[in-house]
């Protein structure tokens, strides 16, 4: 059985990683001996046409694609032209929208067949050797499909106790050298689960109330195998990683045992952080914690069931300090009972704080306690327009704030930071500016030009020149197609070319695939040691 499993396009500007759920869906599709191949639209256009040539390529009997709130409308889309072309292949969907959305999802869209609800890997597990037998479907728990009265759920899944048992995320299906030429971090999980209860986040309902872990040794190898892929930083993407701290000590005393140099990231609570823990966690490569502390407001804090206090908030920023780790406050507009008094504590709060610190609105996705409970609330759900859910504006009004409020609001937060990048790109035009502030006007304008080169597929465009050299042509090419100065161009592709990240095949410019790392993966380098 052929599966073509699709990564729906998710802003560049959003930094983000390889899909690492796509990964573990294709590692569960592959355990029953499926074939599989992922195509990856987020670092890669999609159309009609290059969707028809993907499968002309690689004919699927079976198309699978994931999608969160923001980027579901488009996945159906995809989903309705991959129809279109193949008419009678079975089509399913997964991820957190398509398991709190299911029933819509399926009655709006009569090209979809089934969902997979929730953690989805013990779900496939049973699924895939049965795809062709719809009969059956009904039996295996975990799923939303169409029955003769309208959308049927089967019994819910019980959530998966060993994670260790886990096949390894498939990510040498995956475009890597795109990824890396953004420079993004790759993520993993060293657990799943959340004991929190926050109204407006789909953690607890997708993962389980109960943190559940992944053995360290298992996760250090897994991070050798991304080492050796060419990845130097990774973002831990648990819900939670400091759920346990007798884990996170036994994950880096294994880091320092095998003396692995990398830098690594975390998402944290600022009740679950301490001194020492921060310590162990810097001596082993960790760079950088993010605390979801959403408001300034002592009384928001309660109504939101966010479960910490503004003092500990404090202290984890003071530990922080103390050890020299770098900290990240992630602050949130228009959630209920919100008011211009409670922006304005927020705005205090940040500013006593004072760490690197962003702003995101609320968005009510479906599942969240805030949507489903929405009437007990001072609050109006302006739109289900779900493009607009990415949480950089708003789509609700409270009693005592507009949108149009809330947006002049995160305008005037961010007004001082973008006042300074202004100043400091000035500086760098100048000459005047900093090395550091160079490193960053450099970053930036690098960026730019792989989400141009990215976005439109521009290095397969660019081709060779028979006349010319080619990594001068493509330079010249991709000046011209972007618009950049050609010296830079030229030096930012010579950069490509000395990574390794593209290279000159058949007379044309494509991104490297890496078969050693894809050799190495499929035979014992990434398994699950025994």
């Amino acid at each position: 059985m052929r599966i073509i499993l699709i990564a729906p396009p998710y802003p560049l500007q959003q930094a983000p990683s390889p899909p690492l759920g796509l990964c573990y869906v294709a590692a569960a599709c592959l355990a029953q001996k499926a074939e599989v191949k992922i195509l990856d639209f987020i670092v890669s256009p999609w159309s009609p046409e290059i969707l028809r040539k993907e499968f002309e390529d690689f004919p699927p009997d079976v198309i699978g694609i994931t999608a969160v709130t923001m980027t579901a409308p488009e996945a159906l889309e995809i989903i309705r032209v991959a129809r279109k072309i193949r008419p009678h292949t079975l089509c399913f969907m997964g991820g957190p929208h398509a398991t709190f959305d299911a029933e819509n999802l399926l009655n709006d869209t009569p090209e979809l067949d089934l969902i997979v609800l929730g953690e989805g890997e013990a779900t496939l597990a049973e699924l895939v050797p049965r795809l062709q037998d719809p009969e059956c479907w009904q039996d295996i728990a975990g799923l939303a499909l169409r029955g003769k009265d309208g959308v049927v759920f089967t019994p819910e899944r019980p959530l998966i106790q060993d994670l260790d048992t886990l096949p390894l995320p498939s990510r040498h299906l995956l475009p890597i050298s795109r990824y890396q030429a953004l420079g993004f971090p790759v993520s993993i999980i060293t657990s799943r689960g959340c004991p929190n209860g926050c109204i407006f986040c789909l953690g607890r309902r997708m993962v389980g109330a109960k943190v559940r872990h992944r053995s360290a040794d298992l996760v250090v190898n897994e991070i050798e195998g991304l080492l050796a892929m060419g990845f130097s930083y990774i973002n831990i993407a648990d819900d939670l990683f400091t759920a346990n701290a007798r884990r996170v000590e036994v994950f880096c005393e294994e880091i320092r045992k095998r003396g692995l140099i990398f830098s690594w990231s975390v998402f944290s609570r600022v009740n679950t952080i301490n001194a020492h823990l921060l310590r162990l966690m810097k001596e082993a490569g960790c760079v950088s914690v993010s605390f979801g502390i959403e408001s300034g407001c002592p009384d928001m804090l309660k109504r939101v069931k966010k479960g910490i206090t503004l003092d500990q908030a404090r202290e984890a920023v003071a530990a922080c300090r103390e050890t020299g780790m770098r900290a990240h406050a992630s602050f949130m507009v228009g959630l209920p009972g919100e008011t211009e008094e409670s922006l304005r504590r927020t705005q205090e709060f940040q500013d006593e704080l004072g760490i690197e610190s962003g702003y995101h609105f609320l968005c009510p996705f479906p599942g969240t306690t805030v949507r489903e409970n929405i009437k007990e609330y001072d609050m109006e759900i302006l739109t289900s327009d779900w493009r607009l859910y990415d949480a950089d504006s708003p789509v609700v009004r409270t009693e005592g704030v507009s949108p149009e409020r809330m947006t002049a609001f995160v305008e005037d937060c961010y007004a001082p930071l973008h006042a300074e990048w202004k100043v400091i790109q000035e500086r760098v035009a100048a000459g005047e500016g900093t090395e550091e502030e160079k490193l960053r006007v450099l970053g930036n304008r690098r960026m730019e030009l792989i989400f141009a080169i990215l976005s439109k597929d521009l290095l397969e465009e660019a081709g060779i020149s028979s006349e010319e050299d080619p990594l001068a042509f493509l330079s010249r090419t991709i000046s011209r197609l972007t618009g950049e100065e050609e010296g830079f161009c030229t030096f930012i592709m010579e950069d490509l070319v000395r990574k390794h990240l593209i290279v000159l095949a058949e007379n044309r410019w494509i991104w490297a695939d890496i078969p050693a790392v894809r050799g190495m993966q499929e035979d014992s380098g990434l398994k699950r040691s025994a």
